[in-house]
């Protein structure tokens, strides 16, 4: 037991020696590793204090990536939004518009020449209307008869002398023109007024026209601005003919425009069709550089042939033969020695396929007119059309029908007024186009010879109309009530209306000018009817009307 304490009491007695407190200065190491250690706890805290900010840091941008991810993420998801409401708004927007233009083709068919229906539609426009002294049907039943009928055998007689003597210089042409080389004219053919026999004012001139085609081996091939090639709004109403071989396809072949050697052979076209057109051929029917009939050279062309085939029948006549106008390929005149002449047109045409629509060279010209796009734009004329439709409408009205003698008193009236005022944009051609749409709108008894007054009322309230939009369209492009009688082209029917004021719109000067002097002619309308009427009983001329039209 005393042993054991004395090895306790040892014991305790060397841990209190050895303890570092009772010896600071001998054992000065100590302190120095403790702050060595304290420095490096110091460090490594401020390395995991850096190391935590890094963390965060990248925390922090982890977190704005993740926010700009969903942030595109909902913009995209939003953008495929619009995008499908927008593409629905578009293709509703495309119904609609589709629906617009399916009625307003409807409604152009069934309602754009609809003018007869009812009064009201005829309802007067202009203020130059009130008050305008109309004549009754006295004085024009007097008027016509003194001034209009009295014109009429005179326009038989010349007819019949003018085509006589064109048939017989049509004749003497091709026996001048070289078969194997020069167009082949055709017959002539009488169109407009005087054929129509609404001709009133003079001189009285007989319009021809004369079909002329290439000779073989050669076709003319035509297009129109309605054919589905895009014309500018300035080519409507023309088209081109381009002069091809008749066993060449509409594309051309490649040896017409690749020179082949020697040894090669065309599959397509022997050496007997391969013989290339002659430099006279080219030069007579095309443009320069070009394969499009030249109008130009085609004036030359004719005025030539004219002048060789009257020199050969010249002798058989007891008159001569002169042009009238050297920019119209046809404009003749013949003079008598008495001193008298008689002026007639002949102008070359070409035939559209197989209709009896044509493109004329040279079409006589007005105010309004706009200038030829080219000399290879040729115009399209439904002259013989026009005629047809009003031989075959007159059949089913009554007897004496009033549409002539409303279109011949209309006429005249604007000849006449034209003559004091001078030149307007209105031509025959409009105030004849007028009477056809009335012709189809109106039901056939009330063009009765006794409703003269009130059609001739009509034809000027829808004329003035048309003054007013601006638009007077065409009456058969665009028209789908045409009779199927006429055998009208059904690619015309389906085009686009060709509104025949169009140049109005651009040309405010002359529609000023037009409107002033169709007012001046209402005002004067009276007055100018009775310069030509004989006396009336005052019992008669009492019915004069003071009412506005």
């Amino acid at each position: 037991m005393p042993v054991g304490i004395f090895r306790v009491c040892l014991l305790v007695i060397t841990a209190i020696v050895n303890h570092p407190l009772f010896f600071p200065k001998e054992n000065g190491t100590v302190p120095e590793n403790m702050e060595e250690i304290i420095q490096k706890m110091k460090e490594r805290e401020e390395s995991l204090r850096l190391e935590q900010m890094r963390l965060e840091q990248e925390i922090a941008d982890q977190e704005a990536t993740q926010k700009a991810l969903e942030k595109a993420a909902s913009v995209v998801e939003e953008t495929k939004e619009e995008k499908v409401r927008w593409d629905m708004w578009t293709a509703l927007s495309m119904v609609i518009f589709l629906l617009i233009e399916l009625w307003r083709q409807d409604f152009q068919e069934g309602n754009w020449q609809d003018i007869g229906g009812e009064e009201d539609d005829m309802a007067v426009l202009g203020k130059a209307f009130k008050g305008v002294a109309f004549p009754n049907k006295a004085v024009l039943a007097s008027f016509y008869e003194k001034r209009i009928l009295g014109t009429t055998g005179d326009m038989a007689r010349m007819r019949e002398m003018v085509e006589g003597f064109a048939d017989d210089l049509l004749e003497a042409l091709r026996s001048v023109c070289n078969r194997d080389a020069d167009m082949e004219v055709e017959d002539c053919m009488g169109v407009g007024s005087m054929y129509e026999n609404w001709r009133v004012r003079k001189p009285f001139v007989c319009d021809l026209i004369v079909p002329f085609a290439p000779p073989e081996p050669y076709c003319f091939r035509c297009q129109t601005w309605c054919s589905g090639e895009s014309f500018p709004p300035d080519e409507q109403g023309y088209g081109t003919i381009k002069v091809c071989r008749a066993d060449e396809d509409v594309t051309g072949c490649i040896c017409d425009k690749t020179k082949l050697g020697e040894d090669m052979l065309c599959l397509l076209h022997s050496q007997v069709n391969a013989t290339k057109p002659s430099n006279e051929m080219e030069d007579l029917l095309c443009f320069k550089n070009t394969q499009y009939l030249d109008a130009d050279q085609v004036m030359k062309w004719f005025q030539i042939a004219i002048t060789k085939a009257w020199n050969r029948i010249s002798h058989k006549y007891e008159f001569d033969l002169s042009f009238s106008l050297l920019d119209s390929p046809g404009a003749l005149k013949i003079k008598f020695r008495s001193g008298k002449s008689i002026a007639f047109n002949l102008t070359p045409v070409v035939q559209y396929e197989n209709s009896d629509v044509y493109f004329i060279s040279h079409f006589p010209r007005s105010n309004l007119a706009a200038d030829v796009p080219s000399s290879t734009h040729w115009f399209l004329t439904f002259a013989v059309y026009e005629r047809r439709f009003i031989h075959l409408v007159s059949k089913t009205l009554p007897a004496n029908a009033c549409h002539v003698s409303c279109l011949q008193i209309l006429s005249f009236l604007h000849g006449k007024q034209c003559s004091l005022t001078g030149p307007s944009g209105l031509t025959n051609y409009h105030l004849k186009t007028v009477m056809l749409h009335l012709l189809q709108a109106r039901p056939s008894q009330d063009w009765a010879p006794e409703k003269l007054e009130a059609r001739l009322q009509d034809m000027l309230k829808f004329l003035e109309k048309c003054l007013h939009e601006k638009k007077l369209y065409h009456f058969f492009i665009g028209n789908g009530k045409v009779p199927a009688e006429l055998g009208f082209p059904i690619v015309f029917q389906r085009a686009e209306p060709l509104n025949l004021f169009r140049p109005f719109v651009l040309r405010r000067d002359v529609y000023r000018k037009t409107v002033d002097t169709f007012h001046e002619m209402l005002r004067n309308m009276s007055a100018l009817i009775n310069e030509y009427t004989v006396h009336i009983p005052l019992a008669q001329t009492n019915g004069i009307c003071k009412e506005s039209l």
